[in-house]
């Protein structure tokens, strides 16, 4: 499921039991479903996690006073082949709101039967974030990060 860091981005793939649309349809649809709960940069439990899809969409969490914290961009969206985001979090794990210190993420389904799809991340330009990226580095690669996210989305598919 890992690939070794190259530098400044993050490659981490999975393989699902699942046909390319559905894959696709989870992955986007269903994201609240597996991102962590304690993944969280407001001050208040969240209620539930928005991804908006199409491109100029955010990615965000809506706590359960209402307030919201986007954390992402949807750069690309190219159903059931590519997403595309932006990663509005800085090293100090807070909201970046200058889009030229924000990295990027991708994530890309490829096909390999009709009932099995390769879902690949890579998380790159993480230097962008400035002093301290490497810290943005080693949390999503790292078993909270990436990692986990695909273990539970591979498990919703399922």
């Amino acid at each position: 499921m890992n690939f070794p860091a190259a530098g400044t981005s993050v490659k981490q793939s999975i393989v699902v039991e699942a046909p390319i649309e559905r894959a696709f349809k989870v992955f986007t649809e269903g994201f609240g479903s597996f991102k962590p709960a304690e993944h969280n940069l407001l001050a208040v439990p969240i209620a539930e996690t928005v991804f908006e899809p199409r491109a100029g969409g955010a990615l965000y969490d809506r706590g359960v006073d209402g307030s919201e914290c986007r954390w992402a961009r949807v750069l690309a969206y190219e159903p059931p082949h590519r997403v595309l985001l932006s990663w509005d979090i800085n090293p100090q794990w807070q909201v970046e709101t200058d889009p030229h210190k924000t990295s990027e993420w991708e994530v890309r389904f490829t096909k390999e039967t009709e009932h099995r799809t390769r879902v690949e991340i890579e998380h790159r330009n993480l230097e962008r974030h400035g002093e301290g990226w490497e810290g943005v580095r080693d949390g999503v690669r790292g078993d909270g990060g990436w990692p986990l996210y695909l273990r539970r989305y591979a498990e919703l598919v399922a």
